[in-house]
């Protein structure tokens, strides 16, 4: 936590940004952009948001019940993780059955009532959409299973056993092991990019294609928002199912480390990307979401197609999962976000379900609050589209497995101790300080509450100016209320400063938001000589500090950054 002394500034620098907001635009500004160019998304897992049946995991009527605090964040739509029918091996990401709602999560009417809620309080729904596997149990894949001559062999990923009886070749599941299993009924083996029981669909079969189709336009004729397509560039393999090149070492579950250039990100990903495109074109306001972990801006580039006609928001990875504080390599980022993209907006992202959290991968151990509103402040200022996950705005940290016997995710029981899973990310939404954070009332829930729920959680940090959620709420409001931070420009400034990352935002009618970033443990003192960009102020309002007063005037010949402070105004 932040010393007294900075904390009441900080106090100070939300209270004013009111004020300061209502007096320079009394309604948000005007766009004919389409609504997720601006957009905050909101990922919720819905076995850890709120629990209302007692069972000690998360429901859909646990969303409905707090869908006015994700209206008083400020959030634009949320996306829900899966929430149908499945054995739970992956937690939901294994589907038995794509047009039905798991009854632990709760029923098609509850869905219903949360897309009709949220639609009052303006916040779209986007579901998540797992298009490169089924589960096991999924009736397609049993009658698959069942034979080679079966109206559905053909619907998934099968092939003969190479010559000494063992897997066709040397693929690894990124989840461990070979990502091959044999199949007693067929004597042959399917391909699993992930579990054992997610075989992989066949997504040259025009026929697996149409019934994805058919099942994409029942949800959206149920209102969704759009889709959030999981694990996207892996819907395709080499046909020639060569072996993949070795790379050196191991990894943390004791195999070969293979470049993966026959299992990921292969050009027949587009076609299907386009396919999707024209589906939901179908339907007005759409968006299309991509789970995209590319190795450069030019593959990610690619996902938005060469005309603009596959995904709108393939999500840029690059940046949000550096996981190092550095003022340079952040602004390389941003660089090659404005440059790299033929002018699309990017979507920022920090924290999701399956990496540990921000605070825990970028902290320090002695200025983690600051660091914390560095980063809040990064994904809500520059040119982009801004995704947050649950409990980020509260400074929700990890809380990993302490014993192999804990752990619930299959990652970590396969790859303990190198790899502990990923339920350190997933535990409970930290509602109150009561038990069990005010998520459940079960005596247990499926995951510990971390424990610094007693001070990180919604009604805590409601109550209390300085806390880091009314430092998202003020972030938010500043984003969709000042133009130039919502419809402008974005131009980095002082680039060669190795400490401090700072940009202009600048919008049509002259508005000029500057932002500077200290990313050094060191207090840093910054001039601004902005004649360059066609500004010929001397002074800026602070419209947002993490250390300061908001409406404050400052010299641009000199403006003080704390150790991992952040600061936004505008220029006068």
């Amino acid at each position: 936590m932040m010393n007294r002394k900075s904390g009441m500034l900080a106090v100070c620098a939300i209270l004013a940004t009111a004020a300061s907001l209502s007096a320079q635009a009394a309604a948000p500004a005007k766009t004919s952009d389409a609504w997720w160019k601006h957009a905050v998304i909101y990922e919720i897992y819905p076995r850890s948001f709120a629990d209302t049946n007692e069972d000690g995991a998360g429901d859909l009527n646990g969303i409905t019940k707090h869908l006015d605090y994700l209206a008083g964040l400020g959030v634009d739509a949320i996306w829900i993780s899966p929430f149908y029918p499945s054995p739970q091996v992956d937690f939901g990401y294994d589907i038995s059955d794509y047009r039905g709602i798991d009854p632990q999560y709760g029923t098609m009417a509850d869905f219903d009532r949360l897309v009709g809620e949220a639609k009052k309080r303006n916040i779209r729904v986007i579901t998540d959409l797992v298009l490169n596997h089924t589960s096991d149990r999924h009736p397609w894949f049993v009658e698959s299973r069942s034979s080679r001559t079966n109206p559905k062999a053909d619907w998934y990923m099968w092939h003969d056993a190479a010559a000494n009886g063992g897997p066709p070749n040397n693929w690894i599941s990124l989840f461990g092991h070979s990502a091959w299993q044999r199949e007693p009924q067929r004597q042959q083996y399917y391909y699993h990019e992930f579990y054992k029981q997610q075989p992989d669909l066949n997504w040259n079969n025009r026929a697996v294609r149409d019934a994805m189709y058919d099942m994409i336009r029942f949800w959206m004729k149920r209102g969704v928002a759009g889709f959030r397509l999981d694990a996207i560039t892996n819907l395709f393999e080499d046909p020639q199912f060569r072996d993949e090149p070795l790379l050196p070492g191991t990894n943390a579950y004791g195999d070969p480390i293979v470049n993966q250039q026959y299992t990921n990100n292969l050009p027949k990903v587009h076609e299907v990307l386009r396919e999707l495109r024209q589906l939901t074109n179908e339907f007005p306001d759409r968006v299309l979401i991509g789970e995209t972990y590319l190795p450069n801006i030019q593959e990610l580039a690619r996902m938005y197609g060469a005309k603009n006609d596959e995904l709108q928001l393939p999500m840029d990875t690059q940046m949000g999962f550096l996981n190092r504080r550095s003022a340079d390599d952040f602004r390389q980022k941003l660089r090659d976000a404005e440059t790299g993209l033929g002018g699309n907006m990017p979507l920022l992202v920090f924290d999701n379900h399956d990496n540990q959290r921000s605070w825990n991968r970028y902290g320090d151990g002695a200025h983690d609050a600051a660091i914390a509103r560095l980063i809040a402040t990064l994904l809500l200022t520059p040119r982009a589209t801004a995704l947050l996950y649950y409990g980020q705005e509260l400074g929700m940290e990890n809380n990993d497995p302490k014993r192999k016997e804990d752990v619930r995710d299959p990652i970590g029981i396969t790859g303990w101790p190198k790899d502990k899973g990923r339920d350190g990310e997933r535990t409970p939404m930290q509602w109150e300080a009561g038990p069990n954070a005010g998520f459940s009332t079960t005596a247990q829930t499926w995951l510990p509450v971390a424990p610094g729920y007693k001070t990180r959680n919604v009604s805590a940090e409601s109550g209390d100016p300085d806390s880091l959620l009314n430092y998202y709420k003020a972030l938010i409001r500043l984003r969709r209320e000042n133009r130039a931070l919502r419809d402008g420009d974005f131009v980095l400034v002082n680039e060669a400063d190795h400490n401090v990352l700072s940009y202009l935002r600048r919008a049509s009618d002259g508005t000029a938001v500057l932002v500077a970033l200290n990313f050094s443990p060191k207090p840093q003192t910054v001039n601004f000589t902005l004649e360059s960009q066609g500004l010929h102020g001397k002074r800026a309002s602070t419209l947002l500090s993490s250390f300061g007063k908001a409406g404050q005037s400052v010299d641009l010949n000199g403006v003080a950054l704390p150790a991992y402070g952040s600061w936004v105004g505008q220029i006068r």
